[in-house]
């Protein structure tokens, strides 16, 4: 929020300078153009109308001119150089800018320059075609028809007011206004006013009897009324100025007769105004100034012509100034929206999306300018809702693929035709078959995948045909990759891999199959079995041994002596041999009972280190040819375990260690068994390793190392490992095999089991 507002500032401050450097230069181009258009008025009027004014001032006026030309001429100079200048720097809308000044100059220029040739040779040519005698004579027979058409008027009025005045004269004073009224109308007339001889007014109709002084004749007038009988004038004309409202009016003073025989009886004088047509006053008037311009004007032609050439040049700069002035004005005016929008969106095209500056004017340019900024800032909520989003999916994905890679299952993703699209880790792991190498191609086209695939795929076909019917969401199948995978992987026959799978439909007519590796379950169910079969085998084989043993031992020590001596070895190596046998079916027998009836271990806490060391005194006193050293932790706390079935751990590790450097060739003290105790803070549990010299376990025996009759010797009934597996998951003990590899070979074999100290509580 704060950099937008920075940005909104950064914009209104921007705005607002130029706003003010507009108005200024927009002000002061005005001011300078009505001052010399004023200029331009003043001169001509005064060139017009003052002949003496303007002979005595023309060399003033003259320079006036020139100076204000040259500064005209300046200025524009000093604008076309700025844009030449923003053109040759290469600013962007200089061009543009350019341009509308071009428009305008010529647009101002263009019509100017053909209005100034025009006028100069009109004025050069033909202005003494203006004071030619039928000119002259025209204006002289205008003035005489004025003068003609007014004094008709005036006579047309004064007879008829002297009718008017004829029907009032018996008309007393105090009931003179009805019979005035009437007598307006009749004359047409505007006012109608009664006056006493003495200048009193008696009587007035029309305008004048709204006015409490209405404007009385002058005494001349009256005694020439008197005289006369009637007296008119025109009122008006002489003040009139052309051009504006002129109420010329016609006045007609009359003697009224009067039939009363009173010798004291005063004289009245009834004034009839009527006002002239507008039109007709203002032809007169325009006579009139014509011909008094004419007369003026024919007496200074040289100096008119002059006067006019020169303001026509001035009116000529004036123009081109003003062209280029509003090039300049307007064209900044039209570009600034312009190349405020040009430059956003070449932002935006570069993938901007900032908050862009905009113009607050009201016209369409700037409000285009404002939609555009609103439309950005719409794209970069939309592109910011789209991120968001898309680092949502992403987390999603990345959590989603975590997952995966992290699943000991394996999970696959084949499209209808069994075409690989993606897989996990596990897969790989779980098949040896390196799938991310064969995506896009079908699982039946992996070698050693065929049969596996083709079930896959047909186990599909089957579940979809007969979904619909069953309601079912997923199929659930068991498969066991044996002799086929064996040879991908380099493993032997007996290794098979047991899987569990499950299949289900996903959108898009992909597949998904999830498979698991049962071979360690099996494997237990399998151990599971071989203890059953030896408890049983130890009831069934035990029981018969002792009498064979003693009927072989009685049969010669009834015999002996009594039969040659021949028959005599004979018989005492058969005996030894049975004995022997027994013997050995004995222990046979006793190790099913151990493995097949182990009692559950009885956890108490003991220091592991100090067991180690009382198991490694016999194997220090037995002579053995293959050395024992140990690397025992000091840090180690005390384990929950069973210390009797310990021991019978390490005395079967540590056996196996010896048998497997001894079989390597290994009877040195630069190859000994070595075991090894290390305290895990992190996870709380203390490790103990045996680690041989030996050759390794084969990739095949890895997996099975710990079933019953798994084993790599020539002699051994193969429960050891199966017996230390027993009594670490009755130690809830986690058992790892694995091969020692140094420089990518195998240098001998490490088992390693882990055990809960003394605070945690085994599960």
């Amino acid at each position: 929020m704060n950099g937008t507002g920075a940005v909104t500032d950064l914009v209104g401050r921007f705005s607002l300078r130029n706003s003010r450097t507009l108005r200024w230069t927009v002000g002061a181009g005005l001011a300078a153009m009505v001052a010399v258009g004023l200029v331009l008025l003043f001169l001509l009027t005064q060139a017009t109308t003052n002949r003496d004014m303007y002979e005595r001032n023309y060399a003033r006026l003259f320079t006036l001119n020139m100076v204000i030309a040259g500064l005209l001429l300046v200025v524009i100079i000093w604008i076309a150089y700025r844009l030449m200048k923003r053109l040759r720097q290469g600013k962007f809308g200089s061009r543009l800018l350019v341009k509308l000044a071009a428009i305008f100059a010529l647009a101002g220029f263009a019509p100017g320059v053909l209005i100034y040739v025009v006028s100069y040779q009109f004025v050069s040519r033909s202005i003494e075609s203006w004071f030619d005698v039928k000119v002259e004579g025209a204006l002289d027979a205008g003035l005489n028809l004025g003068r003609v058409t007014l004094e008709t008027l005036s006579n047309d009025l004064a007879s008829k007011a002297r009718a008017a005045a004829a029907q009032l004269a018996d008309t007393q004073n105090v009931s003179a206004a009805l019979p005035l009224e009437r007598a307006r109308d009749q004359l047409g007339a505007s006012d109608v006013i009664l006056w006493s001889g003495s200048g009193q007014l008696i009587a007035a109709v029309g305008q004048s009897r709204y006015q409490l002084n209405p404007e009385r004749p002058s005494q001349q007038q009256f005694r020439s009324a008197r005289a006369q009988k009637s007296v008119t004038w025109i009122d008006g004309l002489d003040d009139a100025v052309p051009g504006e409202a002129v109420n010329a009016r016609i006045k007609a003073l009359v003697l009224m007769s009067s039939t009363s025989l009173g010798l004291l009886s005063e004289p009245r004088f009834l004034l009839v105004t009527k006002t002239l047509p507008s039109t007709l006053v203002e032809y007169a008037l325009a006579v009139t100034e014509a011909n008094r311009e004419y007369q003026e004007r024919a007496l200074a032609r040289d100096g008119l012509r002059r006067m006019y050439i020169g303001t026509l040049t001035l009116s000529l700069f004036l123009a081109v100034f003003g062209a280029v002035l509003l090039a300049v004005v307007l064209g900044n005016q039209i570009a600034r929206p312009l190349l405020l929008l040009a430059d956003g969106v070449s932002q935006v095209a570069a993938g901007d999306l900032t908050p862009k500056a905009s113009l607050q004017g009201k016209d369409e340019l700037d409000g285009l300018t404002r939609s555009f900024a609103d439309m950005t800032q719409q794209l970069a909520d939309a592109r910011a809702a789209v991120e968001s989003s898309m680092e949502q999916v992403n987390a999603a994905r990345a959590n989603l693929q975590t997952i995966l890679d992290n699943l000991t299952a394996g999970v696959m993703v084949l499209d209808a035709h069994g075409v690989i699209q993606s897989s996990n880790p596990g897969a790989t792991r779980i098949l040896r078959v390196p799938l991310a190498a064969y995506e896009g191609q079908r699982l039946a086209d992996i070698e050693g995948m065929q049969t596996f695939g083709e079930k896959v795929q047909a186990q599909f076909d089957s579940f979809l045909g007969a979904q619909n019917e069953h309601g079912l969401d997923h199929w659930q199948q068991s498969f066991e990759l044996g002799n086929a995978a064996a040879a991908m992987t380099g493993r032997q026959a007996d290794d098979a891999i047991i899987l569990v799978a499950r299949g289900a439909e996903l959108p898009g007519a992909t597949r998904l199959l999830v498979f698991d590796d049962i071979s360690e379950i099996v494997s237990a169910q399998r151990s599971q079995a071989w203890g059953e079969v030896a408890r049983r085998l130890a009831h069934e084989i035990k029981n018969p041994l002792t009498p064979i043993q003693l009927s072989a031992e009685r049969l010669e020590m009834k015999l002996t002596g009594k039969v040659a001596p021949a028959e005599q070895a004979l018989l005492t190596k058969s005996v030894k041999t049975i004995v022997d046998q027994v013997e050995a079916m004995k222990r046979l027998v006793n190790e099913f009972r151990d493995y097949a009836r182990l009692p559950a271990a009885e956890l108490k806490p003991l220091d592991l280190n100090a067991l180690v060391s009382e198991v490694l005194q016999l194997y220090a006193s037995e002579g053995s040819q293959v050395p024992v050293q140990t690397e025992l932790d000091p840090r180690n706390p005390r384990v929950m375990g069973d210390a009797q079935q310990l021991r019978q751990v390490l005395h079967n590790l540590l056996q196996n260690a010896q048998d497997a450097t001894e079989t390597a060739g290994y009877t040195d003290a630069e190859h000994p068994v070595t075991l090894k105790t290390q305290c895990i803070e992190s996870t709380g549990r203390v490790r103990l390793s045996v680690l041989d010299c030996g050759t390794g376990f084969p990739e095949h025996i890895l997996k099975r190392a710990f079933e019953p009759y798994v084993t790599t010797k020539t002699k051994g009934t193969g429960l050891g490992l199966a017996v230390v597996k027993k009594i670490a998951d009755e130690h809830a003990s986690r058992v790892d095999i694995a091969n020692r590899v140094l420089d990518g070979k195998v240098v001998g074999a490490q088992v390693s089991l882990s055990f809960a100290i003394e605070s945690v509580v085994p599960v």
